[in-house]
């Protein structure tokens, strides 16, 4: 059967999964890639792990536990680059690597496995609960409201900070915002992707989409399309073939960008091409004005 993917209830909540994660890590690696943070996701993801162990530690969801500690993170994070001048990198990557460190050391004190460690790192459809599927369904949807109904404030601030605050934007809280979204789509993704992956998936989809398209909605709109493509695409083929989901969608976004990188440029040089013709044109067509003063016989 050609929908055989679809009997299975794992494999309907790993779709359902799939294409939340789609929509919303571009939807949100946009204003990253704008503003020059492409790596902020990778960073959050390191801290979020100490809320999965958290989870384990404490019987809890490691979503929603992941969801609490990579908001504080991302919110410290932000913090740090706004107030951490020569020591805020430093004071990054303590931040980083501690977070993982300590969310690998409580996943083990709390009972959890490698098994359980890898799921977590890499992503594991097969693993998606029910409970699962409703945290991240309600995450979604608020990285999908504060992104398409914020969507100038936050173009705004990521394309310039001054200029926006000159407009009388709230600056400080528009980025407080940003980097709470951002947490919460990597702990979306995280089942989908893993920690170590979702980073990519945020950014690969809206660099693919930037090679063809030169206007901010149109980026938005085909790069959600790229990341849905993929996160499906991935999705189906590790039911038929036992391949690693998270590295799988990766290496699909990243087979888009190139194959879109190489249509883009017969792209730009018609482009060109069509610019210099209609640059000549106008200057050929040069008007001329007679006045009344031209036509008298002195």
């Amino acid at each position: 059967m050609i929908m055989e993917f679809l009997e299975p209830a794992f494999m309907q909540r790993a779709l359902l999964a799939a294409v939340l994660v789609g929509i919303t890590a571009p939807a949100v690696g946009i204003f990253l890639v704008q503003r020059r943070q492409a790596l902020m996701g990778d960073g959050i993801g390191h801290v979020a792990m100490t809320g999965v162990g958290l989870g384990f530690l404490l019987n809890s969801s490691p979503v929603w536990m992941a969801t609490l500690v990579a908001v504080a993170g991302a919110v410290l994070m932000e913090l740090i680059r706004t107030y951490g001048r020569t020591r805020g990198d430093l004071a990054l990557a303590l931040l980083f690597y501690g977070g993982m460190a300590g969310g690998v050391m409580l996943i083990q004190v709390g009972g959890g496995s490698n098994a359980n460690l890898l799921s977590y790192l890499f992503g594991s459809l097969s693993t998606v609960s029910d409970e699962d599927v409703t945290a991240i369904a309600v995450l979604a949807a608020f990285v999908v409201l504060v992104t398409v109904g914020l969507r100038r404030q936050l173009f705004a601030v990521s394309q310039d900070e001054e200029f926006a605050r000159v407009t009388g934007l709230p600056v400080r809280a528009v980025n407080l915002l940003v980097a709470v979204t951002a947490a919460v789509t990597v702990t979306v993704a995280m089942r989908v992707v893993g920690l170590l992956l979702v980073s990519a998936l945020m950014v690969v989809p809206v660099a693919a989409a930037q090679q063809l398209t030169r206007s901010f909605r149109a980026t938005f709109v085909l790069s959600v399309v790229i990341g849905t493509a993929v996160t499906l695409t991935g999705t189906i083929t590790t039911y038929y073939q036992d391949l690693p989901p998270g590295s799988l969608i990766v290496l699909l976004a990243i087979g888009v960008f190139i194959v879109l990188t190489a249509l883009s440029a017969p792209l730009a040089r018609r482009r060109a091409r069509a610019a210099e013709a209609a640059s000549a044109a106008c200057d050929a067509q040069v008007p001329l004005t007679r006045r009344p003063a031209d036509d008298v016989t002195v």
